[in-house]
């Protein structure tokens, strides 16, 4: 039985009033395995599962397309320069993964497309709800580990014929020093197939209903490092929220923390980076977060976005710009009253 996140996104209905937010059904996944046999398994599922020929084809053939992160608000406003086809734009919702001719989805994957860039965050269908956690001083070790299994990433794609490149700006789990590209094969309307370049798996991929064409991007950098990235597709958002430091190259968080020994505190740096996920439209408990890597962030009302005044989109967010924070505006295809709509509205009483 597929649990509450996919009958959420798909069907556009909240969970009962009062239920905890996002509990669903335990999976039999890695339930009896230690977080170190989890490992391969989750690495397998990662897009960037590539060969190292794959990756060079990839490099060779990726180029720059679209505006560049400065790109003002006067140039991207209604006409981004697409570098993706536009059947791709949009929400896609993972609905399987295939290895070895044996399909399995034991993540929950959700991945936001607009012109330029892209969203990706992936959950394990069977991570517990932590309702009682406030921070992570609420949880355990082995509690920590668990966080460490999920997975997320933003930055640009581009396309050479069939085949993606998703460029990681931001990631939750390290970068393993491959490049992330997949053929990519259009079954049917809504329907797609991502293929590796070496053959080594298949996923299949549907696109989650909503209003066509809406698409706004907004990239805080700090001292020059990219620091946050909200991304509204249609009727969603993904808000992503770097760490302080970058990770080191490694395989996954999980080696990372059993190879450097870390600390707890340690540990709590390299998870300390946030993607959290939800709708943006009225009637559906608009910018309140839904999903997140950080789950104590579930159920709250996303607070960038009281930041944001309709006429700062239009003046391209320069208001907010300082000596070491600058905020920019690569792709909006909004109309006036889409910014309005959603940057309008003052917070609830209980947001």
């Amino acid at each position: 039985m597929r649990f509450a996140a996919a009958q959420w996104w798909e069907s556009g209905q909240q969970p009962a009033s009062g239920s905890a937010p996002w509990c669903y059904e335990k999976r039999p996944f890695g339930s009896h395995l230690p977080t170190t046999a989890l490992m391969p398994m989750m690495l397998r599922h990662s897009r960037t599962y590539l060969s190292a020929a794959a990756t060079a084809v990839c490099v060779a053939l990726a180029g720059c397309v679209g505006p560049g992160p400065g790109t003002s608000h006067s140039q991207a406003a209604r006409s981004v320069e697409a570098s993706v086809p536009d059947w791709l734009l949009g929400v896609w919702h993972r609905q399987w993964l295939e290895e070895d001719g044996v399909r399995s989805n034991s993540r929950e994957v959700y991945y936001l497309q607009t012109p330029t860039v892209f969203g990706d965050v992936r959950f394990p269908v069977d991570r517990p709800a932590f309702s009682r956690a406030a921070s992570f001083a609420d949880l355990s070790a082995g509690e920590l580990r668990w966080l460490a299994q999920q997975q997320g990433f933003t930055g640009r794609t581009r396309m050479t014929g069939a085949v993606a490149t998703w460029s990681h700006e931001i990631s939750f789990q390290p970068s393993d020093g491959t490049t992330d590209a997949g053929r990519l094969e259009r079954k049917s309307d809504g329907i797609m197939y991502e293929h590796g370049l070496d053959g080594s798996y298949t996923e299949a991929w549907k696109t989650v209903p909503g209003r066509a064409g809406r698409y706004l991007v907004i990239r805080i950098e700090r001292s020059g490092r990219l620091d946050r990235v909200l991304i509204v597709a249609g009727d969603h958002f993904l808000y992503v929220r770097n760490r302080e430091k970058d990770l080191p190259v490694a395989s996954s968080l999980d080696s990372l923390m059993s190879s450097t020994n870390a600390t707890r505190d340690q540990v709590i740096e390299y998870l300390d980076c946030e993607f959290s996920t939800g709708w943006v439209t009225d009637g559906h408990s608009p910018w309140v977060i839904q999903r997140s890597t950080l789950p104590w962030r579930e159920a709250h009302r996303l607070d960038l976005v009281d930041q944001v005044l309709p006429a700062d989109i239009a003046n391209g967010l320069t208001r907010h710009n300082t000596a070491t924070e600058r905020w920019t505006i690569p792709v909006n295809t909004l109309k006036p009253s889409d910014i309005k709509a959603l940057f309008g509205a003052a917070p609830s009483a209980d947001g």
